[in-house]
């Protein structure tokens, strides 16, 4: 057996971290026969997909940023301003970026995850279901993990 000394270090490094996203996705492609059809094809690349509600100063009023991969968008962030909540603004974001997932990018499904004192019941209400949650993610909260098949 063969003793190596390691120096571990904590830092940012963008170089680091993009060397570690690709070493990563070539030992997935190599173990995977799935990601291994993907790769190369127009799914395999991540693409963001933001979505804006301006006001009509241009002011932001709402938005939604998230990506999309391998049939998927991903909605990282949902977000109305507080004078905006309740007027349908969350459902009209989110249903434009389903539409340009589905149409544009030829997505089939959508994910995100919301806290429980955030949106779950507003999810439920737009057509997701919950397939996972955490509880104590932070402590006190729980983390919830939609999905959405797209029509």
């Amino acid at each position: 057996m063969v003793c190596r000394m390691f120096r571990i270090e904590a830092e940012v490094s963008k170089e680091r971290r993009d060397l570690l996203h690709a070493r990563l996705r070539d030992t997935n492609t190599a173990a995977s026969p799935v990601l291994r059809a993907l790769r190369g094809t127009v799914g395999a690349r991540e693409l963001p997909l933001h979505v804006w509600a301006l006001d009509g100063t241009d002011g932001l009023s709402g938005g939604l940023v998230g990506h999309t991969w391998a049939t998927w968008l991903h909605v990282t962030y949902l977000w109305v301003d507080e004078r905006h909540r309740g007027a349908g603004l969350g459902s009209r974001l989110l249903a434009a970026a389903e539409r340009l997932a589905r149409e544009e990018r030829d997505c089939r499904n959508v994910r995100l995850e919301t806290w429980d004192f955030q949106a779950p019941g507003f999810y439920r209400k737009q057509g997701y279901e919950v397939v996972g949650m955490i509880e104590d993610y932070p402590p006190g909260v729980t983390e919830y993990t939609l999905t959405k098949r797209l029509a």
